[in-house]
């Protein structure tokens, strides 16, 4: 199993962060980081409930990371493992990761797909969010996979749809002269862009397009 502790910034100060494989008794505070993260009027029947939870740690726990913060839940990633054709690359959300349940998880599979990222509003000066994603390239490199694959977003579009299509959304979002919190982010933690995919999931603010990226095993390139 994974756990590591490491010195994270709270307005210059170092506060200790420990990353470690969430279980059973960590659920009702990953359901309090989705509703702080995504909260009303985002529908509440969409953040993880137990039964998901149950199939993270059951199906594939290496994949089921959280984050404290002085004894608190501050955040979480999950993942699972899939084949990628890079020939056939466009999927939706629903489809690549049962829509939550992970129950399309592939043992043998060489991509360590994201299916969720999230960190409490609170704590989310900290980088919390970065120290998640390292944690599943640690995985890649310990399980000799090939990449880590997922699906940004595209949250800032809709505000720039009038003037961009998606591709030349992506293009700007890439070359720096517009940002978008979800890609942007992604691109700071070092995913390059493969895809963009239509109909990726049901989200007004990207028009539901979102962005495939990942993050290649530098020992298998």
């Amino acid at each position: 199993m994974y756990q590591k502790s490491q010195y994270v910034f709270q307005e210059g100060k170092p506060v200790l962060a420990i990353v470690r494989n969430y279980g059973v008794d960590d659920f009702e505070g990953l359901i309090e980081i989705q509703r702080e993260s995504f909260p009303p009027p985002f529908p509440s029947e969409l953040w993880w409930n137990r039964e998901q939870l149950m199939s993270h740690v059951e199906i594939y726990p290496q994949g089921a990371i959280c984050v404290e913060i002085n004894g608190e839940l501050a955040g979480s990633i999950t993942g699972l493992l899939v084949d990628f054709d890079s020939e056939k690359p466009l999927h939706t959300w629903e489809e690549v990761t049962d829509s939550g349940y992970i129950r399309t998880h592939r043992p043998e599979g060489r991509t360590l797909y994201i299916v969720d990222i999230s960190v409490k509003p609170a704590f989310r000066k900290l980088d919390l969010g970065k120290l998640l994603m390292q944690s599943m390239y640690e995985r890649v490199i310990e399980d000799r996979l090939e990449r880590v694959l997922g699906g940004g977003r595209m949250s800032g579009y809709q505000r720039h749809a009038d003037v961009h299509s998606p591709e030349s959304y992506v293009e700007a979002v890439v070359a720096g002269e517009v940002r978008d919190p979800v890609i942007s982010f992604l691109l700071r933690c070092g995913r390059t862009p493969v895809a963009l995919v239509p109909n990726y999931l049901e989200d007004e603010e990207s028009l539901n397009y979102g962005l495939l990226m990942e993050w290649r095993n530098p020992f298998k390139a």
